[in-house]
């Protein structure tokens, strides 16, 4: 039997597991650490933290497990897209990284449109410029810091250096790279255009692989520490999401999997690279060679019914510490009780803003149609209905893209309540199916791991051997046309607020 280790490095801390070649859990590990804001809108973390975690997490689940050192073939790993991390020429961290969330650079992303132009940034990279993302945060580095820019010889993804600490490789994978905003995201290479453009050394910048290829192997000195075998093959590994959507089997024309998490994620595969010019979704490569995804996100969509909870469901906290259950569990059991449309009470989730499709920071949550007869169980089932029309928002844009659904995965917190579950299904008009494995990114890396060490010859032919499904909800015909009346007066809603959004913000 063959083992693969996969390591998740994440915002709130870095989880490892070792899986056998049929992916089951062995052992598992988790190790947190602190994220830094020392501004307002920024968000750092050091570098050395997941280094540790990840180093500590591998040797605690080798511990755990028993397994023999020979046994484990390949390691794959799974992080948090477009943080930013530096070193110099002795391979020493120039500064904190920045990170995914940070928010500080809005002049560099003008300065990017101005420099390329928008619609050419995206033809090359397929998105628009974006604060968040890698490039912008280098050039503010290079505005605002020019005593650390002038040192740096090495630019790395939080995951890539971890690569880097365990095979002295600089190196990156597709997935992950498109999020940089320096990838030539059709042709899946870095974009000279762009470099030459930015004045970014391409030697800087590691070499580009596919997902699920071998980048190195572990050096003597790690594998000691570790407890594994010197020479043990690391494979490119994946950004977050494009290694969920391996851990759940999202690897064909067809597929996708909804996030309901803090925020809310549609992820599809396509075979065909598809481009919203609008920039209303992402678009990246996919962890699968020769294959790209597109991925929507709402912004507030299992933070809504955090809100809900917090706010107004005393109560039903009370009485689920009592019975020994989740809150959400009982809000699930009073909101099946409320017929389809809420009795016509509708919800927009946009607590913090909307990305997709409506890309406007000022857009607010709004309940519609409240009347005296609505109870607190109207509200609270039109917080998730509101949610799952903007979550079919983003597969709307799918569908203009012409990227078709019809096998839909749910994970992610919200993804454990049936009711919501049923709804999705309901608006997808497809059958929604949760994961057999919880894993996620974790498990995505590892069948990563097992398609490079030769475990498993495709990602295709891995994930069906290895991912299963746990439920099925399935659409009940029904509730399709009903649903449909009000998802079409959800979606004349925000514009006729649009205006009034923006005055509001103004004052």
């Amino acid at each position: 039997m063959a083992y693969l280790i996969g390591v998740d490095c994440g915002t709130s801390g870095t989880k490892t597991v070792l899986f056998d070649e049929l992916g089951h859990v062995m052992a598992s590990a988790t190790i947190e650490y602190p994220m830094y804001q020392p501004k307002n809108g920024y968000a750092e973390q050091e570098p050395g933290d997941w280094a540790c975690a990840m180093i500590n997490t591998i040797k605690a689940v080798m511990a755990q497990s028993g397994v023999k050192k020979e046994d484990v073939k390949g390691i794959g790993i799974s992080g948090q897209m477009h943080g930013l991390v530096l070193l110099d020429k002795d391979n020493n961290v120039l500064r904190r990284s920045i990170i995914w969330c940070d928010q500080r650079t809005a002049a560099e992303v003008e300065e990017m449109n101005r420099i390329i132009g928008r619609d050419k940034l995206v033809e090359i990279t397929a998105n628009p410029a974006l604060t968040g993302w890698t490039a912008a945060k280098i050039l503010w580095v290079k505005n605002n810091e020019p005593e650390v820019y002038s040192k740096i010889a090495h630019i790395l993804l939080p995951k890539d250096f971890l690569r880097f600490v365990l095979t002295h490789e600089y190196a990156t994978e597709v997935s992950d790279a498109s999020g940089m905003q320096l990838l030539d995201v059709p042709n899946r290479c870095w974009s000279d255009v762009l470099l030459n453009a930015f004045e970014i050394d391409k030697n800087w910048l590691g070499k580009v692989y596919e997902s699920c290829e071998a980048t190195g192997t572990l050096t003597k000195c790690m594998a000691d520490e570790l407890g594994l075998c010197e020479g043990t093959i690391v494979v490119g590994g994946a950004g977050d999401n494009a290694a969920a959507a391996v851990g759940t089997g999202v690897v064909t024309d067809g597929k996708a999997f909804t996030t309901i998490g803090t925020s809310g994620v549609v992820f599809a595969h396509t075979s065909d690279i598809a481009i919203d010019t609008k920039g209303r979704v992402h678009t990246c490569c996919a962890a699968v060679p020769g294959a790209w995804h597109v991925m929507g996100v709402t912004q507030g969509a299992g933070l809504s019914l955090k809100w809900f909870r917090d706010q107004f469901c005393g109560s039903e906290k009370e009485a689920a510490s009592y019975m020994g259950v989740d809150p959400y569990y009982i809000m699930d059991q009073q909101a099946a009780k409320v017929p389809v449309g809420s009795n016509r009470l509708l919800y927009l989730p946009y607590l913090m803003g909307e990305r997709t499709p409506h890309l406007d920071p000022n857009a607010r949550g709004v309940f519609f149609g409240l009347s005296a007869m609505h109870t607190k169980r109207d509200m609270l089932r039109a917080v998730m209905e509101g949610v799952s029309y903007s979550l079919r928002d983003c597969v709307e844009v799918f569908r203009e893209m012409g990227i078709s659904v019809s096998d839909m995965m749910a994970c992610g917190g919200g993804g454990s309540s049936k009711l919501w579950r049923s709804m999705l299904s309901d608006l997808y008009a497809c059958p929604v199916k949760t994961a057999s494995s919880k894993e996620g990114p974790a498990l995505g890396a590892a069948i990563l791991a097992a398609v490079g060490t030769g475990v498993y010859s495709s990602v295709p032919e891995a994930c069906e051997a290895i991912v299963g499904v746990a439920e099925t909800a399935c659409p009940t015909e029904s509730n399709i046309p009903e649903y449909e009346k009000y998802y079409q007066l959800y979606r004349s809603i925000y514009p006729a607020l649009k205006e009034s959004f923006q005055t509001l913000a103004q004052l």
